[in-house]
């Protein structure tokens, strides 16, 4: 995402797609699959759904797309409306005052909505108070909260660092220059805003979606909740012994889940959380020691800063929470050095008890649980695959990190649908026990998941790093898919299975110059080119969007075919760089969020852009795909200039069916400095819900409460809550009709 911090800490062997394509041609893919032809292909009803012609594609999508726009508003087609839900900081109980907007609260936000709205998914609450598979009258809304990037604004001056107000300190400012008060007012509010907020929604009289503040389902999940650890029960033991912190010297439990960004939605109806850039909050002193070896090799290649130490380094990471206080541990968990006897007297371990998917269940006061065997990385989002009755469950998962992997969890146990609404002990039954796979993707256009396990030579003898245990390779993912060889992708961020085929969707937001030029390209990233005005420099700066299909649509398939749907570009860009043929009514950068609607068959895009931001803010689109191979064989110019001199190179790639504007069309622009992301809706899809995040993230700090100077004062602008300081809200999108959303 535009304000995350994109790293590039794979420095493994493993091939790229151009390392791929030097040994093998990709075959031209065939527009008639297993002898069905095109006229037959529209005819399926499972494709009709997401539109088999023009004619069925122009009834899918009655909205007239919206123009690009610069303002500071939500922009949506003509005939539709929204109402904001809730926004940063609204209370969730009537015992602590409304939101000042000023940044003079002084609870601890343990009891306001977060900040940064992200994945958000919604359950029906049943009447029996229990999770509904049906359409109630009653719901829970469970957001994802994720950076701390734009923490200034929770205080009446900024940040405070040394006793100086003011500054905009970014997740890799230096802390070694000054202590965070000592009071911890500030650093509470912002770790504590941090996680999920659950709240009740539901219609008002005059059938306006709100949320109901004081209800009993109403609860924060933050960087503090405890946490339960489960892994495969033969494997437990020893994954607990990675958790070992002062907080549990057994390693049974951890706190607080961090930087959440995607979400899931589990078949029996729980959410699954994902922590992404979680690395970036951990922070060792200059002149740290007493770290092994082995637990630096892992600090490096997950991005925690001071890896390996260095007395003369100068650059820290986090929010400098560790420098409130060196006994409450609330504070001391954030510096993850070696200061102990042992790992059961410090936090050196601290940072392996996150990055994992956290399950919550909606319902219920149950701890979250962190499910260690799905591994540990900087998850982006969870989708699961259509679930088959008497079959495994599969859930895909990106690394949100420029060179890192697609991974798949396959369940140990079958599908019961007798499971719907069984919470966390459905949880248990799922996602304890199963198989990790990383994805390789071949130069044909199919692709192998590689088992992640002990049983492997390749991971119990890999040279770069020493693995213990199965409980190792769940904890150190990322190095076990750099033992196995799977494929190192661009920024794997959001998942999403098209409900109509089962096929997966993968978003990859972008890449730089550093890893992309035209003696670099692929079939898989096939452009190296400039950005149009030099925004955004060069490299691939739009992105694209990755699909594929499981062999025979199985879950526990270890094979898939693979191709491209859709390429970001400005439509004035160029041939050989708008491969998809955008034009000014749905051109579009870098995308991130991504998700199917159940009511109509539409793939909802979201975008997290700085390339196109000259131009428009980022945006919601409306797509109606087809299927894995329905594309054809393009060949592409690429030109850029590299260091001082003009390199051109030819590349052969694959993408689907063009979509044309009768497919794929705009449908919101955001306020200024913003991101979309996070989207859902209600069952009959006349409610969809929407995140606007971060508007203003430009905004500076620059030491007093007037000194603001404010990119977007959204959504006060609007006439939601107090005006002047931008906050993050969920947006409510509805017909004025009272129609179905987008169709």
């Amino acid at each position: 995402m535009a304000h995350h911090p994109t790293q590039d800490v794979n420095t493994s062997a493993n091939e790229h797609f151009s390392d791929v394509l030097a040994r093998a041609q990709i075959s031209r893919r065939s527009l008639i699959r297993g002898g069905i032809g095109l006229a037959a292909v529209s005819s399926l009803p499972m494709l009709a759904a997401c539109g088999g012609g023009d004619d069925d594609v122009e009834k899918k999508l009655s909205f007239t797309a919206v123009g690009k726009s610069i303002a500071d508003s939500v922009v949506l087609p003509a005939g539709y409306t929204f109402t904001i839900l809730h926004a940063t900081g609204d209370r969730l109980v009537s015992s602590i005052p409304a939101y000042s907007n000023l940044g003079t609260e002084t609870d601890d936000w343990s009891q306001r909505v977060g900040d940064h709205h992200d994945g958000v998914e919604f359950f029906y609450i049943g009447s029996n108070g229990r999770y509904s598979a049906t359409e109630t009258s009653r719901a829970v809304l469970a957001m994802n909260h994720e950076s701390s990037a734009d923490a200034h604004f929770f205080h009446a001056k900024g940040q405070t660092s040394n006793g100086v107000n003011g500054k905009k300190f970014s997740q890799f400012g230096d802390w070694d220059l000054g202590a965070r008060p000592a009071d911890g007012l500030e650093a509470l509010k912002e770790i504590n805003h941090h996680g999920v907020s659950l709240v009740e929604v539901g219609k008002n009289a005059a059938g306006k979606w709100e949320y109901k503040v004081d209800s009993t389902y109403n609860r924060r999940v933050n960087a503090q909740t405890p946490m339960r650890i489960t892994a495969p029960a033969a494997h437990l033991a020893a994954v607990k012994a990675f958790m070992v912190t002062a907080y549990d010297t057994t390693g049974a439990s951890s706190r607080g889940t961090l930087n959440n960004c995607g979400t899931g939605y589990t078949p029996w109806g729980t959410m699954l959380t994902c922590e992404e850039n979680w690395a970036a909050y951990f922070h060792m002193p200059k002149g740290s020691t007493g770290v092994d070896a082995k637990l630096t090799a892992s600090l490096q290649r997950y991005g925690v800063a001071r890896a390996p130490l260095a007395d003369t380094a100068t650059v820290g990471s986090g929010q400098g929470w560790h420098t409130v206080s060196t006994t409450d541990n609330r504070f001391t968990r954030w510096n993850n050095s070696a200061v102990g006897a042992s790992a059961a007297a410090d936090f050196r371990n601290e940072p392996n008890t996150f990055g994992y998917i956290v399950e919550i269940d909606p319902m219920a006061t149950t701890t979250p649980t962190k499910r260690v065997a799905m591994g540990r990385f900087a998850h982006e989002a969870a989708v699961f695959g259509k679930p088959v009755v008497g079959k495994p469950l599969a859930c895909y998962m990106g690394d949100d990190s420029r060179g890192e992997y697609i991974y798949k969890f396959v369940s140990a146990a079958n599908w019961d649908a007798n499971d719907v609404g069984g919470g966390m002990a459905a949880g248990d039954k799922y996602l304890t026990e199963g198989k990790l796979y990383a994805a390789k993707f071949n130069a044909d256009g199919t692709g192998q998941w590689l088992e992640l396990t002990m049983a492997d030579p390749k991971i119990a003898g890999y040279a770069t790093y020493a693995f213990a245990n199965q409980a190792d390779v769940f904890v150190n993912a990322r190095i076990a898919a750099d033992a196995v060889g799977a494929t190192k992708m661009d920024r794997p961020e959001w998942g999403a299975v098209n409900p109509a085929n089962g096929e997966i969707y993968m978003t990859l937001t972008n890449n730089s110059s550093a890893n992309r030029t035209p003696g670099k390209t692929d079939a898989a990233n096939p452009r190296a080119y400039a950005d149009n005005d030099g925004k955004k420099g060069s490299g691939n700066p739009n992105g694209h969007i990755i699909r594929f299909r499981e062999t025979d649509g199985a879950s526990t398939a270890t094979g898939f075919k693979w191709d491209i749907f859709l390429f970001g570009a400005e439509e004035d860009a160029g041939a050989s760089i708008n491969l998809s043929g955008l034009t000014a009514s749905n051109s579009f950068s870098s995308p991130d969020g991504l998700w199917f609607s159940k009511a109509t068959g539409i793939c909802w895009i979201q975008t997290d852009d700085g390339a196109y931001t000259d131009e428009t803010n980022c945006m919601l689109l409306a797509a109606l795909p087809g299927s894995v191979g329905d594309g054809s064989k393009i060949t592409v110019e690429n030109k850029m200039t590299v260091s001082g001199a003009e390199v051109t190179a030819k590349q052969d790639t694959f993408i689907g069916a063009a979509l044309g504007e009768a497919k794929l069309r705009r449908f919101l622009v955001a306020p200024k400095g913003s991101e979309v992301t996070g989207i859902t809706e209600s069952a009959d899809g006349k409610a969809l819900f929407v995140n606007i995040q971060h508007p203003g993230e430009e905004t500076a700090a620059i030491g007093t409460a007037s000194a603001f100077t404010f990119q977007s004062q959204w959504p006060g602008n609007a006439g939601y809550g107090p005006t002047g300081r931008p906050r993050s809200a969920t947006i409510v999108i509805t017909r004025t009709d009272g129609g179905v959303i987008g169709a």
